[in-house]
């Protein structure tokens, strides 16, 4: 087989006239709205403010911020379309280029290599004509040889591709597990032999009944505001049988508080310094663990007038949004002083009466995912708020049980856990696989 080095700009030929938004040349010409990393072109009717590019039937047409991820592909509708200057549109010599080859090179670590040499940015650069023509790769000058090359390739790529299909799967078939333990342990069926033993052990009935009690002393201290009844729980709001000696019962009447962070004018962007008292956000939460590495501030002076929203080390936080699902977590012990924002609504127990962790993976569990989901509310973004979060309907074990399905659930989510970081690592060299296969096949 004979390679042979060639500039791009030798086989690519690139559109450069550019159109403003309402040039009557590109008048009713419809526009790519995206190019998915499958090479499939979406369409669309609406108009854009930026600068714009015309595509004709047959030319490649490029994404300049999503190339190497394989967001590329050949218009084949008969009417010219538009895109924005953000793609880059070409014809090609179909006697000096095959186009799956040139699609490969587009995605290999080659293409990646040759752009780290002539731009600074590499990939995380827009890519744009200026740098695409000029680069020189290495193919076969025989077409067929390309051909040949690129049907080596798909064989390879069919096994690792189902390889790829099939750790995805995997991975979901974890979350699924996660899900079955948590709905064993919140009816009651992880402990069932625990509480064969511990018969002893103090009611649920008698757990809330000190809990009621505890919350009425500090009202009458002045350490908690008093509360407004909640109502009773109705036949229709119980949505699985419990163990004898659980309760049905409300988030609120076991909460010290349940409230949200400072909304609008009170807390703003703009409000966001260096360092000072941290700020929990949603990107903070996780599904069961806090993400650290996320750190927002404001300054003493501004917190002084929020402070009423502070958070502390085992309170439980959880999002308003549910679209991804329940986002809960027990906030670890942080170095600085901390609030919580408006969407991150703060649960704060007797933890002498409730575990913390109970009640985390309580709200985790697609049990509680059906009935919160149920209270979604708003016009573009459904989010539950603190009313209907003191209300919500949960079943509650004795505080020593509580401790026994946290044991036990932190052990069984702890394998999960590894189960998942061993899935995702085989992933990962997946993926190097398939690198390495462009890499020799384009090598020469």
């Amino acid at each position: 087989m004979s390679w042979k080095s060639i500039q791009m700009s030798t086989f690519l030929h690139f559109r450069a006239e550019r159109f403003k938004p309402n040039d009557p040349a590109i008048k009713g010409l419809k526009r790519i709205e995206k190019i998915d990393f499958s090479g499939n072109i979406y369409i669309s009717d609406k108009p854009s403010n930026t600068d714009m590019i015309v595509v004709k039937k047959g030319d490649l047409v490029i994404s300049g911020i999503n190339v190497a991820k394989g967001a590329m592909a050949v218009y084949q509708g008969d009417e010219d379309i538009t895109a924005t200057i953000h793609y880059s549109s070409y014809s090609y010599d179909e006697h000096k280029i095959d186009l799956q080859f040139l699609k490969n090179f587009l995605k290999s670590p080659e293409f990646t290599d040759a752009l780290k040499e002539q731009i600074p940015g590499g990939i995380k650069t827009e890519i744009k004509p200026k740098h695409i023509l000029p680069l020189r790769i290495l193919i076969p000058t025989d077409i067929t040889e390309q051909r040949k090359l690129v049907k080596e390739l798909e064989y390879k790529n069919r096994s690792v591709n189902h390889l790829s299909t099939e750790l995805t799967h995997q991975l979901d078939l974890v979350k699924q597990l996660r899900q079955a333990f948590l709905s064993e342990a919140m009816q009651g069926k992880l402990t069932a032999v625990w509480r064969a033993k511990n018969q002893a052990t103090e009611p649920a009935s008698q757990l809330l009944a000190r809990i009621k009690a505890e919350k009425e002393k500090l009202v009458k201290e002045g350490r908690l505001k008093k509360q407004k009844p909640l109502p009773p729980i109705k036949a229709d709001e119980i949505p699985f049988e419990i163990p004898e000696g659980w309760e049905w019962c409300r988030l609120g009447e076991i909460a010290m508080q349940i409230f949200d962070g400072p909304f609008g004018s009170h807390l703003k962007t703009a409000d966001y310094t260096g360092s000072g008292v941290q700020v929990i956000r949603l990107e903070n939460l996780g599904f069961m663990y806090f993400n650290a590495e996320k750190e927002t501030f404001i300054s003493i002076e501004k917190y002084e007038t929020i402070k009423q929203h502070s958070v502390y080390e085992g309170d439980v936080i959880i999002g308003s949004f549910l679209a991804d699902g329940v986002k809960c977590v027990v906030l670890p012990s942080l170095r600085n002083i901390t609030i919580a924002k408006a969407d991150c609504f703060t649960i704060r127990l007797n933890l002498n009466c409730t575990s913390n962790r109970f009640i985390m993976y309580l709200l985790s569990s697609d049990l509680m995912y059906t009935q919160l989901s149920a209270l979604l509310r708003g016009m573009t973004r459904l989010r539950i708020n603190t009313s209907q979060l003191k209300q919500q309907s949960i079943p509650l074990p004795s505080f020593s049980e509580q401790q026994h399905i946290v044991t036990k659930l932190d052990q069984l989510m702890h394998l999960c856990d590894q189960l998942e970081a061993s899935i995702k690592a085989s992933q990962q060299q997946n993926e190097l696989f398939l690198q390495q296969v462009l890499r020799e096949a384009l090598s020469g």
